[in-house]
């Protein structure tokens, strides 16, 4: 199974406000769904609940340690190893967030693919650190701001460098 890791974040990193993105980019939102549309998407409790609903077309893994967390339309695991090992027949699993959870999954992941938005915003949650020297940009797709999309942004694709 591939992990991937899908994110959005500004130019100081920052990825989350009071547990809602801080930007609105159409054409972002239009990427998230075309990459991960058919594949297993897994989250934490917290991002769930920001986005408020399971999203059509994907499996919806959430992991939580609330052991009375229920929502309708998705699977629930209560630690990473558990979700992981339900997923381990797909091909590829996109880690949608949030900040714990992708720095506790981070080890595992083979691939990042991040937007970069252009521009910095007031937030409260930033992306765990990662070491560069440990990926390869393997794709770059810049784009300015338009009518739709307020700010610059870049899609950036990463894959893990194995020894």
């Amino acid at each position: 199974m591939k992990l991937t890791i899908i994110l959005g974040m500004d130019e100081n990193g920052g990825i989350g406000y009071q547990n809602q993105m801080p930007w609105h980019l159409p054409a972002d939102l239009k990427h998230f769904k075309s990459l991960t549309m058919g594949k297993p998407i897994l989250m934490g409790r917290k991002t769930y609940t920001s986005i408020g609903r399971p999203l059509p077309g994907r499996r919806n893994v959430v992991i939580t340690r609330d052991k009375n967390f229920v929502a309708p339309g998705v699977e629930i695991y209560h630690s990473p190893e558990e979700a992981l090992l339900a997923l381990t027949v797909q091909p590829e699993v996109m880690l949608i967030g949030g900040a714990e959870l992708i720095k506790q999954l981070m080890p595992q992941a083979d691939c990042m693919m991040l937007t970069h938005i252009h521009s910095s915003f007031t937030v409260d949650t930033y992306c765990p650190e990662w070491n560069k020297n440990e990926w390869s940009l393997i794709a770059e797709e810049k784009h300015p701001a338009d009518e739709k999309n307020s700010y610059p942004y870049t899609f950036s694709t990463y894959t893990r460098l194995r020894n």
